[in-house]
């Protein structure tokens, strides 16, 4: 019961462990380097359950080679996709009417990368970029989230990691560049159409809760250099409050991602009703750490992370591995009624199998 008590702000027995092995484990897979003890896994909930370690997870169902997150909605738009194979990539290509944007996903370093974004010339293409954000639409699919959490179970949680905010909306279509440029040249303009994606993020919002989801999460990378406070309440704030209040009337809960600098932001998201942030990251990667994360953002929101990819680089010995959790953990304890221990972000695919075992065994040696 530890990720739902967590989930409750109650006190767990134990500090929760829940990883994420998404890139990991499909690098290991694909290219056949699985270690022995796991080589039996077909998926990264395998692994996740095979260690006894706890499931909150928003990506134990995405296909890794077509997109960063998703894999529980229909999207529907006025356009279509192919896909092609060069060498052992794959290569996908989508177009919105006039528009079209190409990922890749290589094979080598088990990456999707975006070649190409849906808007490249934004001052001649808003009014085709306004005909996609008019006509797109998701459709929740109930039972394949249902046969998921059947098979994690009642003591773990799948998240629904299939929604993105106004902003993350438009440096995906634009890419962060041009979508910067755009909110200065555009600002009216961009509203307003930010505004059509909300409304049907909304939509898919009501869907889940409805269909009895417990977690949801915006997959918006929240962090100051492309989130500052007065972007989030000009253009994201509505969408993150509406979301999170749709939420709670159904007994729900929201999360967003959350990596990069987050000190400026945490107060604010706090206080639209926001109940947690996913992978925060803290020096060096971030600006703030965890336990002062706890204590800027109020009484209520509940923080994971405190492994971040330098971790794995940086720790190279079980001594290292049970000094580092053990002090994480002691200034952490007083928050375990909100804390996750979990990955700022992804467990990188150079991770040693051997300090993923290390960090399962600090955790069992300190968690209590």
């Amino acid at each position: 019961m530890s990720v739902l008590d967590v989930l409750q702000r109650r006190r767990p027995e134990r500090i929760v462990y829940a990883p994420n092995y998404w890139q990991w484990f499909a690098h290991h897979r694909n290219h056949g380097l699985l270690p022995p003890e796991a080589a039996h896994c077909r998926d990264q909930l395998a692994l996740i359950e095979g260690l006894g370690l706890d499931v909150f997870s928003r990506n134990i169902y995405c296909d890794e080679r077509r997109g960063w997150w998703g894999g529980l909605c229909e999207e529907t738009w006025n356009g279509g996709a192919r896909e092609w194979t060069e060498g052992r990539d794959l290569v996908i290509e989508r177009t919105y009417g006039r528009l079209t944007e190409r990922l890749r996903y290589l094979f080598a370093e088990s990456t999707l990368v975006q070649e190409k974004y849906a808007v490249d010339d934004y001052a001649n293409q808003l009014d085709e970029l306004e005909a996609l954000l008019r006509t797109r639409r998701w459709r929740f699919v109930p039972e394949r989230f249902a046969a998921l959490q059947e098979r994690v179970g009642p003591d773990g949680v799948v998240v629904a990691g299939e929604l993105i905010g106004p902003l993350k909306m438009l440096y995906v279509l634009l890419g962060p560049q041009d979508a910067t440029y755009c909110l200065m040249d555009y600002p009216e303009r961009v509203k307003e159409l930010l505004a059509l994606h909300e409304a049907a993020q909304l939509d898919l919002v009501r869907q889940m809760a409805g269909a009895g989801v417990r977690v949801m999460m915006a997959m918006d990378n929240l962090d100051t250099a492309f989130h500052p406070p007065y972007y989030v309440e000009q253009y994201s704030a509505s969408f993150y409050e509406r979301a999170s209040r749709i939420c709670h009337e159904h007994g729900a809960i929201f999360f967003i991602h959350a990596c990069g600098h987050q000190r400026d932001n945490l107060a604010l998201i706090a206080s639209l009703g926001v109940d947690g942030l996913e992978g925060v990251a803290f020096p060096t990667l971030g600006d703030v750490e965890l336990d002062e994360a706890m204590r800027l953002s109020g009484e209520r929101m509940i923080l994971t992370g405190g492994i971040s990819a330098q971790e794995f680089e940086r720790l190279r010995t079980r001594e290292a591995v049970f000094a580092y959790v053990r002090e994480l953990f002691g200034r952490m304890r007083p928050y375990a009624h909100r804390f996750m221990f979990s990955a700022s972000c992804n467990t990188p695919y150079t991770a040693p199998w051997q300090t993923l075992l290390w960090f399962r065994a600090a955790w069992r040696e300190y968690a209590g």
